[in-house]
């Protein structure tokens, strides 16, 4: 797998508090325009009964990964809000290690739909979602967290 040269990779975990600190994210391991795979670790800290990992937890984590996939194509000048996202789950993800996959499979303007899955090191697939996204200037949306 390969990185993307023209777009600074993102840290592959971040200071304590900080997103990528709480989904425990362990590795970006494909940063390039247009796809993305980042390596999670699913911790007992975060599974519900049995070992299982909160259902949220796993939301997160593919919509994560297709951030990073949009990212990686239009930059950090252009953020990504997801509008919606739809997650089927299919097998229990249990403690251990996670890979979180996605890729953008259409864009047009400001509007993108994107496709990720969350799968086992092996390849299992776990999860599976879709979204629609749509890209806000950074600028306009740092305005509105501060009130201007």
């Amino acid at each position: 797998m390969t990185e993307a040269a023209a777009f600074p990779q993102p840290p592959d975990t971040g200071p304590e508090g900080s997103l990528p600190h709480s989904l425990a994210q362990r590795r970006i391991v494909r940063f390039e325009p247009g796809h993305a795979v980042i390596e999670y670790e699913v911790l007992p800290a975060i599974c519900h009964s049995g070992g299982v990992a909160q259902g949220g937890f796993v939301a997160g984590w593919i919509d994560a990964a297709m951030a990073h996939a949009v990212m990686a194509k239009f930059g950090v000048e252009r953020v990504p809000i997801s509008l919606e996202i739809k997650v089927s789950y299919f097998a229990p993800a249990n403690p251990g290690r996670v890979l979180a996959e996605a890729w953008i499979e259409r864009a047009g303007g400001r509007t993108l739909f994107a496709e990720g899955r969350l799968t086992t090191l092996d390849g299992k697939i776990l999860a599976k979602a879709s979204s629609t996204i749509t890209l806000i200037d950074a600028n306009k949306l740092k305005g509105s967290m501060t009130g201007n």
